[in-house]
């Protein structure tokens, strides 16, 4: 699917915006009115909406049922200091594991407004980092760029992805036990203005809580984030034609989920993400369709045909991703379907 150029100068104001905040210089061709605009965080999304969206999710009803367990705790807990009674001290970072597109990064965004909006953080925003957003190449500069995305994050939500990849064994020269170090330590400074959020392959994730004393102490939750079953896979193909305006018949439904039933689950498999991917390639095979292959007049083609995915535009999806799975080298997500 193309780029919305929008979306791509919101996303860069937002960025902007968050360097701001973290005290950040303001460019000299930003003006004033701008800036200051920036510096002042969106209007708070109310709780009652935000658990909605939550429970919206297709599956993760084990995840749900953590958030709103974490939630009511923290909102029990926010009231009995209130009422001068005292608090049960527990730390609010938390671990996420699950393999690729199982809604991790989904989750953390609702959550870090969650957050905001009991008023455990003042800006409930979110800051996506993996190893190269932490980890510099020389001595010295490990410490700098942690501290930059820490600043960036500061109260909101720093969620680190494949957050494993910062303990990678014996190597000597390599920096990651030094983020993490520069982490633990900013974590405790700042223990009321920021969240951490570590998120990984499950195998992984452990070996990384294991590879620091400090770690796991840190860290007073894990939540697992499963795989999507066949039926979810569905379901969540079709709130993407949905929100998109394509329509999947019965005839489609049925090759679609052959398709994914089909496709071999591992570490790999990218669950939600696949299925975007399944998505947008039969988009491109349903244009090739009507164009005639050629960019042919669209003339006859009217708004249901527009609409319409086929079977056969999610055959020749698979099959393209099929292609590009085999050329890339590496091991095809189909099974071989029985004839």
């Amino acid at each position: 699917m193309p780029r919305n150029p929008l979306e791509d100068v919101a996303r860069g104001l937002r960025v902007l915006g968050e360097r701001i905040t973290a005290g950040g210089e303001a460019p000299e061709w930003l003006t004033e009115p701008i800036a200051e605009a920036l510096r002042r965080p969106e209007p708070a999304v109310p709780l009652a909406a935000l658990q909605t969206e939550l429970d919206s999710l297709t599956g993760l009803e084990t995840v749900k049922e953590q958030v709103h367990t974490l939630l009511a705790f923290l909102q029990v807990q926010a009231e009995r200091e209130r009422q001068g009674l005292p608090e049960v001290a527990t730390s609010q970072h938390l671990v996420f594991l699950g393999n690729p597109g199982t809604g991790k990064t989904t989750v953390a965004r609702l959550l870090a407004q969650m957050y905001r909006a009991i008023g455990l953080l003042s800006r409930g925003h979110l800051v996506e980092v993996d190893r190269a957003g932490l980890v510099g190449q020389y001595v010295g500069t490990t410490a700098i760029k942690t501290d930059r995305a820490i600043r960036r994050a500061l109260d909101g939500v720093l969620f680190i992805d494949e957050a494993y990849a910062l303990a990678r064994g014996d190597e000597r020269q390599d920096f990651g036990p030094e983020a993490v170090e520069t982490l633990l330590k900013r974590m405790e400074d700042y223990r009321h203005r920021l969240v951490v959020i570590v998120a990984g392959y499950p195998r992984l994730m452990e070996q990384f809580l294991d590879s620091n004393p400090g770690l796991r102490s840190r860290f007073s939750r894990e939540l697992t984030f499963p795989d999507y079953s066949t039926d979810e896979l569905v379901a969540i193909t079709h709130t993407f034609a949905r929100d998109n305006e394509y329509a999947i018949d019965a005839a489609s439904d049925t090759e679609l989920r052959g398709i994914l039933s089909g496709a071999a689950r591992s570490e790999r498999f990218g669950n939600a993400r696949f299925a975007r991917t399944l998505f947008e390639q039969a988009v491109n095979a349903q244009a090739l369709r009507l164009a005639g292959g050629g960019g042919a007049a669209l003339g006859d083609v009217d708004r249901n045909d527009l609409m319409a995915l086929r079977a056969e535009d999610f055959g020749a999806a698979a099959r393209a991703l099929g292609e590009e799975t085999r050329q890339s080298g590496s091991k095809s997500f189909f099974r071989r379907r029985r004839a």
